[in-house]
């Protein structure tokens, strides 16, 4: 088997896994399409605190911060790929936080799963 020692190829074979393994960040549920997803037949759903954040909710993508996109990140390389990632995952947990947030005040149901063991020391105002 012939290696390639080539230092181009190293970074285009990281740069190809940290985007493989970041992929998931970008698939998390916006909090608007998890509003919909819980039932209005909880006897939290009518209260005043759960009203409040499926307001918030609805307008949480368009006062969303833009992070740095992953075209704009080759711009500056390896570095740039890093800040892109740091940048999405830091958006994918402040997502599940607001969720996690969302289920607790509207949902009588345990938490699921991927919800559960999430530090709420970050803020999810909005």
């Amino acid at each position: 088997m012939v290696r390639n020692k080539s230092p181009h190829f190293r970074g285009g074979v990281t740069a190809l896994l940290l985007a493989a393994t970041l992929a998931g960040c970008a698939s998390t549920t916006s909090p608007a399409v998890y509003a919909t997803s819980l039932s209005s037949q909880d006897p939290k759903w009518s209260t005043a605190e759960c009203q409040e954040i499926r307001a918030r909710a609805s307008s949480y993508e368009a006062n969303e911060k833009q992070t740095l996109s992953w075209g704009g990140a080759l711009i500056f390389g390896p570095y740039g790929l890093g800040m892109a990632a740091a940048g999405k995952q830091h958006q994918a947990k402040q997502r599940k936080l607001f969720r996690r947030e969302m289920h607790m005040r509207c949902s009588s149901k345990p938490l699921p799963r991927d919800l559960q063991n999430l530090q709420t020391t970050a803020r999810t105002t909005n």
